[in-house]
């Protein structure tokens, strides 16, 4: 079965529920179709329940997934998608990688990505995220005169 997902926005955040068998060209297809609907809804969080998703993906399908994800957020970063925008993602092993290889990855590139394994501490972790948010204009949004 191929990668299917449902998406739902809910305030600030994007509620993604995936589910099928993993393969590198759908998750990123899945992942371009998930940032329309960023964009869309001006989401401030993504959570993604993946547990239901098949496979065993390869560490380097693991790299290239996340790379695609790097470019793919800045590619929307002129229709307000950042890359300080959380994506949690909640998944069960083996599609959850116990070293957290792709979270490496993506702090290599400067995305807010984090794996789980439960729902709640996505949800927590998603929550603190956005309470600690720097404003976009960043401090007290005053300059400093020399």
């Amino acid at each position: 079965m191929s990668m299917q997902q449902e998406m739902r926005p809910e305030a600030d955040l994007l509620r993604v529920r995936a589910t099928g068998e993993f393969s590198l060209e759908a998750a990123k297809r899945l992942f371009a179709e998930m940032m329309e609907a960023v964009a869309a809804h001006g989401s401030k969080g993504v959570l993604v329940d993946g547990r239901t998703i098949t496979g065993d993906p390869r560490t380097i399908e693991r790299f290239y997934y996340v790379e695609f994800a790097a470019q793919t957020v800045a590619q929307y970063e002129e229709r307000g998608v950042f890359f300080a925008t959380p994506f949690a993602y909640v998944l069960r092993e083996p599609v959850l990688d116990p070293a957290r290889f792709g979270e490496t990855v993506a702090l290599n590139r400067a995305l807010n990505l984090k794996a789980f394994d439960n729902i709640e501490q996505a949800l927590g972790w998603l929550a603190t995220v956005s309470a600690n948010r720097p404003s976009a204009v960043g401090g007290s949004g005053k300059k400093e005169v020399s």
